[in-house]
């Protein structure tokens, strides 16, 4: 269908309530939620699911009750989900400032205004871009349309807020069970150490020379062991493994299998006499196995992550050179697309404002380099990469999204580009040290935020198209959304880091350790090189023999096994559903209620966990414990067959829950 053919949802000469105040205060609210808990699921997990379906249908749950319009719930849907995208974009990369050293602790003002500077460049820069884009019919925008689908059959029938609450609940009761800072009675994971017998391999003619010195050959035997590990009993990381699916959470456990089950043993085996003084003198195996994991097969993963996402942008080359060439032609042609009398679904915000405010932000951003670098050149250069990789990669972001959908946008990818080159030109005009590392980190995350929401925001633009929204109300609200989660995010990430420490197990946040290790490895020449080249020939190994996503396996590697181990179980989830759904399913509608029934059950555990999570983070900042106010023993640690019921009762919701509509749905056809 052309574009002049197009009929939106809602009729273009309709005057409905779009920009309202309860449709912007719903979505500031929507912000900061979503994104505090994408937050804690990307510090976490390693990644973030997008909030455009559960943001769509909160939405529509609660302006009904106002009696909001459909367009009403398209500004609060809008304003909402882009929290999700700016903690992305702050989660993969602020991180590494307290990771390289750089930072002690986190700089409220400066997160706070690179976040704010990355988030508002991302909605101007894509302002340009919107016509183009959004209008173009050969871009599927899949994950955009779907939201469309859900919201025109939220109107006048049950939006299925019930799934999204009811799972918010009952993951958040979990979590209060399962987490070390609420009343831990669930014992979240189980880990043990087994330990080999001796072996009888003679490594590098070892035992004659032994023998020759005269020790006996016994003391030079080596043992090793693996370290085993169960799933975590989470809420959240099997709501992740069920929203991506059995195929990648497969390919993110297969990463985990490699890095914990064979490359471990081997590193165990071939240090066994180095660790097990240590081991003796802590009495703990599975410490020095975690240890000897942190400093060896991290640093594998670390340059398999790197070659991953360069070959992932490689890949999509075509579509790569296609969105910037968008991006110039927009430029260009909306200069002169001025007409009398523009349909209100053609409004966009004025082009000339626009990109005074970009100028503006890219002027204000040499400032704050340079309380990075202190100096100006060292920040003006900054400031000039960060301008050029944000335009560019805006419209990456944005044409990726317009084809694979934003759940799938590399953003991680077009980050580690940034930063590369701006860690190559610091080296270059001689920044070095701290001031160096803080400069290539600051553009990264600017860029890394502009990707992120550049990306969501046309993902959410094409869904208020197909709807009938109006450009310059949603372009407000997005804008809106930006701030109030750039003024917001950077709290609940203090408060997980004073009570976690993030890097740890318990917050591994694997993207902004490969940024904080190549910032700090090319700058203040600190990089493991034998270590990440070993990675790196890796995953070119992976390319070669036509492995799926090189990246995934990397990041699998990286995260704690119990982390990935618990995703697969939600992929596993996820692939019964649609085996147990598959012999009553007729026709594509069917399929669709199945799907967004468990999209919304898993979307609200992810929320619940991540939410709760960080409100008893905070709880533990203001030295509140649970466990002792309920007179729980210090040193206990909750019953593992308690894990096993959380698993047992997450399948049966998320298999039940879905199957029961699709039932309800085909005996109400009848």
């Amino acid at each position: 269908m052309a574009n002049k053919e197009f009929k939106p949802y809602v009729p273009i000469d309709t005057n409905m309530k779009e920009l309202t105040f309860k449709a912007l205060f719903l979505g500031v609210i929507l912000a900061v939620i979503l994104g505090a808990a994408n937050a804690y699921l990307g510090l976490k997990a390693g990644m973030t699911v997008a909030a455009t379906f559960p943001a769509a249908v909160i939405s529509m749950a609660v302006l009904r009750l106002f009696k909001g319009t459909i367009l009403e719930e398209n500004i609060a849907r809008t304003t909402g989900a882009v929290g999700e995208a700016l903690a992305a974009g702050a989660i993969f990369t602020l991180p590494a400032f307290i990771m390289t050293g750089v930072w002690s602790e986190f700089n409220y003002v400066k997160s706070t205004l690179l976040m704010l500077v990355g988030g508002i460049l991302g909605v101007l820069l894509v302002i340009i871009l919107r016509k183009t884009m959004v209008e173009d019919t050969t871009l599927p925008y899949p994950e955009s349309r779907a939201c469309a689908e859900i919201v025109k059959a939220g109107q006048g029938r049950q939006s299925g807020a019930k799934f999204v609450f009811s799972s918010i609940g009952l993951a958040a009761f979990i979590e209060l069970f399962k987490n070390p800072n609420g009343i831990l009675i669930i014992k979240d994971s189980v880990k043990g150490f087994l330990q080999f017998g001796l072996s009888k391999i003679n490594l590098l003619n070892a035992e004659a020379q032994v023998l020759t010195a005269g020790v006996q050959k016994a003391e030079f035997s080596q043992k090793g062991g693996m370290l085993l590990q169960s799933p975590a009993a989470s809420p959240a990381f099997l709501g992740v493994g069920y929203i991506i699916g059995f195929k990648l959470s497969a390919i993110t456990f297969s990463g985990g299998l490699f890095g914990w089950l064979f490359l471990m043993p081997i590193v165990l085996f071939l240090m066994y006499n180095n660790l097990h003084p240590f081991a003796e003198a802590g009495g703990n195996w599975i410490n020095v196995a975690a240890s000897a994991y942190n400093s060896t097969v991290k640093p594998i993963a670390v340059g398999g992550m790197l070659v991953g996402a360069f070959y992932t942008l490689f890949k999509m080359r075509k579509s790569l050179i296609g969105g910037i060439a968008r991006g110039f032609s927009d430029i260009r042609t909306s200069k002169g697309s001025k007409s009398n009398k523009i349909a209100r679904t053609e409004k966009d915000a004025p082009f000339g404002l626009v990109l005074i405010a970009i100028g503006v932000l890219i002027l204000c951003m040499i400032f704050l380099y340079h309380s990075f670098t202190a100096q100006w050149g060292s920040a003006i250069l900054a400031a000039v990469v960060m301008g050029i990789a944000g335009f560019v990669f805006a419209a990456v972001a944005g044409y990726l999204v317009g084809i694979i959908g934003s759940s799938s946008n590399p953003i991680s990818g077009l980050t580690l580009s940034t930063l590369l080159i701006a860690a190559l030109l610091m080296v270059l005009v001689g920044m070095k040290g701290n001031p160096g590392i803080a400069a290539v980190l600051g553009v990264a995350s600017v860029v890394c935020c502009v990707a992120g929401v550049a990306g969501d925001m046309l993902q959410d633009w094409k869904v208020g198209h197909i709807l009938g929204g109006t450009p310059w109300k949603m372009q407000v609200g997005g804008m809106i959304g930006v701030i109030a989660a750039a003024l917001v995010l950077i709290i609940p990430i203090m408060l997980l880091h004073e009570a976690n420490v993030i890097g740890s197990d318990a917050l591994p946040a694997p993207q902004a350790g490969l940024m904080a290790m190549m910032s700090k490895g090319i700058v203040g020449g600190e990089m493991a090189w034998p270590l990440v080249i070993t990675g790196m020939f890796f995953a070119i190994g992976l390319i070669l023999i036509g492995s799926p996503s090189p990246m995934l396996i990397s990041v699998g590697m990286y995260l704690p096994f119990s982390t990935t181990f618990a995703i697969f179980i939600g992929g596993l989830i996820k692939h019964i559903t649609d085996r147990v759904s598959k012999k009553r399913i007729k026709n594509q509608k069917d399929k669709n209620i199945v799907d967004n029934t468990g999209l919304l059950v898993a979307s609200g555990l992810v929320a619940g966990e991540a939410l709760l999570g960080i409100i008893l983070a905070g709880l533990v900042v203001g030295n509140i414990n649970l466990s002792q106010l309920v007179g729980l023993p210090v040193d206990f640690q909750g019953f593992w067959w308690l894990g096993l019921v959380i698993f047992l009762v997450l399948g049966y919701v998320l298999i039940k829950y879905p199957y029961n509509e699709l039932i309800k749905a085909q005996s109400k056809e009848k």
